[in-house]
């Protein structure tokens, strides 16, 4: 799938936008705090910059629409998926429990089952970031399974929780 334009998806409040190489200062200054990195395993800069070159990948900047000021980032793989099965990789939010997190997660949704016609949307979650994943079953998400203790985290071992949600039933929220 071919991405041509820079903005994906814009609500009244916020805006998705390709991220720019000069976006990277605060994408890594964003995903190092310890507020944020206890629930992702942070990027090398020349990763980053691997994925906004992958034809496969959308690294996107949530940016306010009045300030243009940016409110974090989200990484989504497997635009090429020819099983149309799209990764929600990574999303960092500045400033939690303003609603940004949810309402950029709400225009993912619309752009991969709108836009890109994707069939299904996953991510993986730790099962100890009960914020995020509360909001992701708000959204529609389901839990798949349980990767048990399959990161280790310097001395200790963690768990994901894989949940995804179907077109089918973005459809049917969208209509409820």
């Amino acid at each position: 799938m071919n991405i041509s334009t820079t903005i994906f998806e814009e609500s009244p409040r916020i805006r998705l936008r390709q991220t720019n190489l000069c976006d990277l200062d605060f994408v890594i200054r964003v995903e190092s705090r310890e507020e944020n990195k206890k629930f992702i395993i942070p990027w090398q800069r020349r990763k980053h910059e691997s994925a906004i070159n992958n034809e496969d990948i959308a690294h996107l900047i949530i940016e306010d629409k009045e300030t243009n000021y940016p409110l974090g980032f989200i990484i989504i793989a497997g635009l090429q998926n020819p099983n149309q099965s799209i990764e929600f990789m990574r999303i960092v939010i500045t400033e939690k429990g303003k609603g940004v997190g949810r309402e950029a997660l709400k225009l993912i949704k619309k752009w991969v089952f709108e836009e890109l016609k994707a069939n299904r949307l996953w991510l993986d979650v730790k099962v100890n970031n009960d914020r995020a994943k509360s909001v992701y079953e708000l959204e529609g998400f389901s839990i798949e399974g349980t990767l048990r203790e399959c990161l280790k985290i310097g001395d200790e071992f963690e768990s994901l929780f894989l949940m995804s949600i179907l077109k089918s039933e973005y459809e049917y929220n969208k209509r409820n």
